[in-house]
């Protein structure tokens, strides 16, 4: 491989391609010349995307100004997600971006609650939910700490970001791939365009989505399934009118027959699809059903995207980086798919940096990079996993299969610590943090088995009197904020330059 990256060639625009291009470009500093090439004639998947907060520090990294991006995108704030009918029928929980906190020191909040017997859900201690329940949003201060996300377009996102790379002197080749020559150590030499061009390069980052024409045709890098624990395999996906004034703050996940459903609201419209099992329903029942859904005039027809849970054995495979769908895939129950975008890139941005410093990279430094990748993949399945595992519904075979079946050890394990002991335990690279896996683990009503007799420690009275104290303050402070389309419309106006 040689250790001499002078040419970097991006493979593949959308959203992929041009988050690398724009990465590179900037992190970079003029160093490397990075060239995108992409065919117009080649859709992209992008439906509308649901991010989690880690977008935020890309866009800062690269220095793009919040309402620039929301006013380009059509975007939302995102406070996290609300999942409805994944329990039970009828019942639903907020999985958002906030703490529980402690009540008295080491003393978990989430442990007194359990312990008093409550049932009113864990969710109301934490601010961004009650913020979501009641559809309010203020941007975070001293007296409202937490995370927040967006919604967005994705192609639009992809425009923005390609002209911004443009403007840093990312060259943009359009054109069809014809074929691709190889080296003799079995890397890429160049690709042929089918209008004669050739596009050398020293290093190739395939960004090509789910048809991942480098690592996967041309280096025919083995596929891990994991289609066995993450049955879903298609998507139907149809934007639909905006109704009303109001923006939810959050996304919503609805629990269905064969799988489930999807809405993203946005400024112009609101994304609506249903991620199904073909193996437990029709394609063609679970269009109908998302039709049945749409709380707007639909703006297309319905679109079909069909796809495989899991990931390329490696990553990194002689001078040739998959980033994005061409590498893996989870379904987008998490909205993940942006996020394992940035950390690609970032663990790119990492060898590349060490390369321009001096320092060639060498076969541990793939290794490192190839199996810190499969880690992030398999940490965020198990948490995937995990929505669809502790469910009580058993009403068709799509959710009678998911609650019987054989877990991951690295899954098993988690869930009897936790069990037993009431431990959130957590891996290297995770996508996760404990906050998350508890906001699921209690809005699947799935708590240890018994207590640490430390909590006990605390007398009834007093930790019934301090949840309750927080409660109300959290309420008290929620009823002070505006509806979030009132605070995206003044962010947007009194940003505009």
């Amino acid at each position: 491989m040689s250790q001499t990256f002078n040419r970097i060639v991006v493979v593949g625009g959308g959203s992929a391609g041009w988050m690398t291009a724009a990465a590179l470009v900037t992190g970079l500093k003029g160093r490397v010349a990075v060239e995108v090439v992409e065919s117009e004639d080649i859709g992209i998947v992008g439906v509308g995307e649901a991010t989690f907060p880690s977008i935020r520090d890309y866009n800062q990294l690269l220095g793009i100004d919040e309402a620039e991006f929301l006013r380009a995108t059509n975007g939302s704030y995102k406070l996290g997600i609300r999942f409805g009918d994944w329990l039970e029928v009828g019942q639903d929980y907020f999985h958002t971006f906030g703490h529980f906190g402690n009540l008295f020191g080491s003393q978990t909040l989430w442990a007194q609650h359990r312990r008093m017997g409550l049932t009113e859900p864990l969710g109301q201690q934490c601010v961004p939910t009650v913020m979501a329940m009641k559809g309010r949003f203020v941007l975070p201060s001293e007296q409202a700490q937490f995370k927040y996300a967006y919604h967005f377009d994705a192609v639009r996102y992809a425009a923005f970001l390609r002209e911004l790379a443009v403007k840093r002197d990312a060259r943009h080749t359009q054109g069809r791939i014809a074929d691709v020559s190889r080296r003799a150590d079995g890397g890429v030499a160049a690709l042929h365009l089918d209008d004669g061009r050739r596009v050398e390069g020293d290093l190739f980052i395939d960004c090509s989505g789910f048809n991942a024409l480098l690592l996967g045709k041309t280096l025919n890098e083995p596929f891990v399934d994991f289609g066995h624990w993450l049955p879903v395999d298609g998507a139907w996906a149809c934007p639909c009118e905006r109704t009303g004034e109001e923006l939810a703050p959050y996304t919503q996940a609805t629990a269905l027959e064969g799988g489930w459903a999807w809405r993203i609201p946005l400024q112009n419209r609101t994304g609506h699809g249903h991620v199904f099992a073909s193996r437990f329903i029709d394609p063609d029942r679970a269009r109908e059903q998302l039709l049945a859904r749409l709380d707007g005039k639909p703006l297309a027809e319905p679109r079909l995207l069909r796809f495989s849970t899991g990931h390329r054995e490696r990553f990194w495979v002689h001078n040739v980086v998959a980033i994005g769908l061409s590498s893996g895939f989870l379904e987008p129950l998490e909205s993940t798919s942006i996020y394992l975008i940035q950390d690609g890139i970032s663990r790119l941005m990492a060898a590349l940096t060490a390369v321009t410093a001096g320092r060639p990279l060498n076969e541990s430094d793939l290794a490192l990079f190839n199996d810190g990748a499969a880690r992030r993949f398999a940490r965020i399945r198990d948490f995937i996993i995990l929505h669809y595992c502790l469910t009580r519904r058993r009403d068709s075979a799509l959710w009678r299969h998911v609650s019987s079946m054989e877990l991951p050890e690295t899954l098993a394990f988690k869930l009897e610590l936790w069990r037993r002991y009431g431990v959130l335990h957590q891996y290297d690279d995770e996508g996760f943090d404990a906050t998350s896996w508890l906001a699921v683990h209690a809005g699947m009503d799935h708590w240890p088995e018994r207590h640490d007799p430390v909590y006990g420690e605390i007398p009834r009275e007093r930790a019934l009197a301090a949840l309750d104290q927080r409660r109300q303050a959290i309420e008290a402070s929620v009823e002070r904020m505006p509806p979030h389309h009132f605070t995206l419309l003044k962010m947007l106006a009194e940003r505009r330059v």
